[in-house]
């Protein structure tokens, strides 16, 4: 305000509106580049950190084995890096020359190099691997394992904020393994991937595409908190957040991060600039129960635990396919021009998946 006053002060009257307004619009640049800043921080802390920090509870592999290998076996695969694999082969296989593969926040390219070992184990030399990532801590635990695992000759890493990345030239397959969620430029961001993609290219997707923060909209909270009733006492501790929650929080994780900072965007953003060959999506009021904060209450060694995460997965199920909630997660085999025959799970095609505008007002 003082400020404000002093413009008033020294600007002729007729130019104080538009001093007024480069005032504002100025201390609003500062003020989300202090904010970009502290996320930036944030992240890169987090993901420094310790793998056991990360590490999935056992009940989430309890239900990924039960539940979603089952729904992925079909396609022939049983993992989300099995499926992006199997694309990066056939483009090996097709091709006579080298084919060049690039993944946008990478970390530290675990995902990645195994997918390199695994390419070479199948008999093809013919790729190269450009890895991207803000965290210069992780992309040199990268190089390492890299060198560890056999494939150093096959992989570079680069410092890059995918946020203002734009591509130097074209590639084979662009690959955003749990990336796109922490990204707030997407728009620009995806540009890139379009315009850096071979027209014969494919953009290879696993991540996060439920509401922003990882929250749950409004008709998959009220599920949340209906089946939160039903859990005792110990059950209700979240171990990300030090705290008992009597009844389900609905926390907005990219509050201090870029944790699902735009997840709610992603899916609609890809729909408008590409043509899916591979589309499978699956989870929304499962993931409360099983991901980091209150997994690791439940033991899949106890009876109660399963059958639990049993009901609440069937409950998900029957809310996803009548279309009453939307999938949270998605991976998906993506290509610039249009595909004739898509793969898609039962009825879950990106327009059935997309939150409907009727209920993105809530």
């Amino acid at each position: 305000m003082a400020i404000l006053n002093s413009l008033k002060r020294i600007v002729p009257t007729p130019l104080r509106p538009f001093a007024g307004t480069v005032y504002r619009y100025g201390r609003s640049f500062f003020s989300n580049s202090i904010d970009l800043s502290r996320r930036t921080q944030q992240e890169i802390h987090y993901f420094s950190q310790d793998a056991d920090v990360h590490a999935l509870p056992a009940i989430a592999h309890y239900w990924f084995n039960t539940h979603l290998v089952p729904m992925l076996q079909p396609f022939g695969v049983s993992n989300a890096h099995e499926c992006i694999r199997a694309y990066l082969v056939q483009l090996c296989r097709s091709s006579s020359d080298r084919c060049d593969f690039l993944s946008i926040g990478s970390g530290n390219a675990e995902a990645e190099i195994c997918m390199g070992q695994w390419l070479i184990e199948q008999g093809f030399n013919n790729f190269s691997f450009e890895c991207l990532d803000l965290n210069v801590d992780l992309l040199e635990q990268a190089r390492k394992r890299a060198v560890e695992s056999g494939v150093a000759n096959r992989f570079s890493f680069h410092p890059c904020d995918v946020n203002a990345w734009a591509p130097e030239r074209k590639y084979d397959a662009i690959l955003a393994l749990q990336s796109l969620h922490h990204v707030v430029e997407l728009e620009g961001l995806l540009d890139g991937v379009w315009r850096g993609l071979h027209e014969h290219g494919y953009f290879l997707s696993d991540d996060m595409i439920g509401r922003n923060g990882h929250q749950r909209w409004p008709e998959a909270l009220k599920l949340v908190q209906g089946v939160w009733k039903q859990l005792p006492a110990e059950y209700r501790f979240n171990r990300q957040l030090r705290r008992f929650e009597e009844k389900y929080q609905n926390w907005d994780c990219s509050a201090d991060g870029f944790e699902g900072i735009r997840s709610q965007d992603i899916l609609r953003l890809l729909m408008e600039r590409f043509h899916f060959e591979f589309f499978f999506v699956f989870g929304n009021v499962i993931d409360i129960f099983i991901d980091r904060a209150f997994g690791h209450n439940f033991d899949p060694e106890r009876q109660w635990d399963r059958d639990f995460i049993d009901h609440v997965h069937a409950l998900d199920t029957s809310h996803l396919e009548r279309g009453l909630i939307t999938p949270t997660h998605m991976i998906a085999a993506m290509k610039k021009s249009p595909v004739e025959r898509p793969l898609v799970y039962k009825h879950f095609t990106p327009e059935f998946s997309l939150r409907k505008f009727r209920l993105w007002r809530n």
